[in-house]
C-alpha cells in the first residue's frame, strides 16, 4: 500500500481508487484560484510604497495588510475544515472564489487603513479555507497513484503567483494606481470562480474531522518538526520579503522599472526552484526543506554585505526567489509523509502555521523596518531562516531516517 493511498481510510475518501476518474482540468481550475488568491496576498509588497503614501500612513502599517490576511487565513483554516460538516466542497471552493473578488475590489476602494485592513482580512479567510482543503481536495479529484503530481500542479499556481504578484504589481501600479491594480486581481478571482463553476465535478462529503484528528497529528514529532521549521523560516522569509521594495529604494536606488524587472527575476527564481525542490524532496523532504532555507540565508546575507550594487542587489533577489519557491512544495511532500492518514487536520495545521508564520514575519518587519531601516529586516531574516535549516537538518533529517520515509511517495 502507498502513503497516499492510506489516505482512503477517511470516511469522505471512501471510493474505489480502482474506479475513481481523474478530473485534470478541476485539478488546473484549484492552481488557477491558488494562483489568483496568492497573487492578491501579495500585491501590497510591490504597491506597498504608493499605498502607503495616498493612505497618509507609513510602509510598516501597509505592511500589516500582509498581517491582517495571515492571522485570518491562520484562523479560518482549521475552522472551515471543522465546520464545513456535510457542505459540498465544490460549494466551499466557489464561495472562497468569490470572497476573492470581493476582497480586492474593498481594498481598490479602501479610503483608510482600517478599510484596507477588513478587506485584506476577507482575503485571509478565502486563502486559509483553500489552502486548508488543498490537499484533500487533490484526493479527491485524481486516484491515489496521481497525487502526487496533482499536488504539484496545484503548488504550481503559488509558483507562478510569485513570478507574476511583484513585477506585475510594481508595473500595473506604475501605469494604472494601486487601486486599479487591486481591480484587476478581483477580475482574476471572478474568471477563476467562473473556469470552477464549469468543471468542478460534486464534492460531497461524509463529515470534517474532529478536534482529535488535530490532537492526533500534533501527536506526530514529524509533524510538530516540519511546523516549527515552517513558522521559523516563513516568518523570517517574509519579515524581509515584505519591504523588499524599500530595501530595492534606499540600498541599491533602483527605479520603478529596474524594480519590477527584479521582482520579476524573484518570481521567475522562484518557479525554477519549485521544480527543483520538488524533484528533491521526492527523495528527501528533509533535505530540500533545509537546503533551499540554508539558500535563503544565504542570499539574504549577499543582499546585506552587497545589497549597494544594482548587479548584486538583483542576483541576490533572484537566489532568494529560487530558494524559497522550492520551500511550500517541499515541506508539503514533508507533511504528507508526515501525517498521511490525516489529510485535512495536517493540511489544515500547515495552513495556519504558514499564516501565523507570515503575520507574524509581517509584524517583526514592519517594526524593523521602522527602526533600523530596510537592512536592519534582512539581517533579521537571514538570521532566522538559518535557524530552521538548522532544525530541519538535525531533528528532521534524524526523523526521517527513523521513519525511513526517504523513498518516493508513491512508495511504502
Amino acid at each position: 500500500m502507498t502513503d497516499l493511498a492510506q489516505l482512503g481510510s477517511q470516511p469522505e475518501l471512501c471510493v474505489d481508487d480502482e474506479t475513481r476518474v481523474a478530473h485534470w482540468p478541476a485539478v488546473f481550475s484549484l492552481a488557477f484560484g491558488v494562483f489568483g488568491l496568492v497573487t492578491a496576498e501579495f500585491l501590497p509588497v510591490s504597491l506597498l510604497t504608493p499605498m502607503a503614501a495616498d493612505l497618509g500612513v507609513s510602509n510598516g502599517a501597509v505592511g500589516q495588510a500582509i498581517t491582517a490576511t495571515a492571522v485570518v487565513a491562520a484562523f479560518a483554516g482549521p475552522l472551515l475544515v471543522l465546520g464545513s460538516g456535510r457542505i459540498d466542497r465544490r460549494s466551499i471552493v466557489w464561495t472562497l472564489m468569490a470572497l476573492l473578488a470581493v476582497s480586492s475590489v474593498l481594498s481598490a476602494y479602501a479610503s483608510s487603513i482600517t478599510t484596507l485592513l477588513f478587506a485584506r482580512a476577507l482575503l485571509g479567510f478565502a486563502l486559509g479555507g483553500f489552502w486548508a482543503m488543498m490537499t484533500a481536495l487533490a484526493l479527491r479529484l485524481v486516484p491515489s497513484k496521481d497525487v502526487p503530481r496533482a499536488m504539484s500542479i496545484i503548488i504550481m499556481g503559488v509558483s507562478l503567483a510569485t513570478v507574476v504578484a511583484a513585477p506585475l504589481g510594481a508595473a500595473l501600479g506604475a501605469l494604472w494606481g494601486w487601486r486599479a491594480t487591486f481591480l484587476a486581481a478581483s477580475a482574476l478571482g471572478l474568471v477563476s470562480l467562473l473556469v470552477q463553476l464549469m468543471v468542478l465535478p460534486r464534492l460531497p462529503s461524509a463529515g470534517a474531522p474532529r478536534l482529535s484528528a488535530f490532537r492526533t497529528a500534533l501527536s506526530r514529532r514529524a509533524v510538530l518538526i516540519g511546523l516549527v521549521t515552517i513558522l521559523i523560516v516563513v516568518s523570517g522569509h517574509f519579515a524581509g520579503f515584505t519591504f523588499i521594495r524599500p530595501f530595492l529604494e534606499e540600498v541599491p536606488r533602483l527605479g520603478v522599472s529596474a524594480i519590477s524587472m527584479t521582482l520579476l527575476a524573484f518570481g521567475v527564481g522562484g518557479f525554477l526552484g519549485n521544480v527543483v525542490s520538488g524533484k528533491i524532496a521526492a527523495r528527501s523532504p528533509a533535505w530540500a526543506v533545509g537546503s533551499v532555507a540554508l539558500l535563503i540565508g544565504a542570499a539574504t546575507l549577499a543582499l546585506v554585505l552587497l545589497g549597494a550594487s544594482p548587479t548584486a542587489a538583483a542576483v541576490g533577489t533572484a537566489v532568494w526567489g529560487f530558494a524559497f519557491g522550492g520551500f511550500p512544495v517541499a515541506v508539503s511532500i514533508w507533511n504528507a509523509r508526515a501525517a498521511p492518514d490525516l489529510a485535512e487536520a495536517a493540511g489544515a495545521l500547515l495552513s495556519s502555521s504558514f499564516q501565523v508564520a507570515i503575520a507574524s514575519g509581517a509584524v517583526v518587519g514592519g517594526i524593523l523596518v521602522d527602526g533600523m531601516g530596510p537592512t536592519g529586516v534582512i539581517v533579521y531574516s537571514c538570521a532566522a531562516v538559518i535557524v530552521g535549516a538548522a532544525v530541519m537538518l538535525t531533528l528532521g533529517r534524524a526523523s526521517e531516517r527513523a521513519r525511513g520515509t526517504g523513498a518516493p511517495l508513491s512508495s511504502s
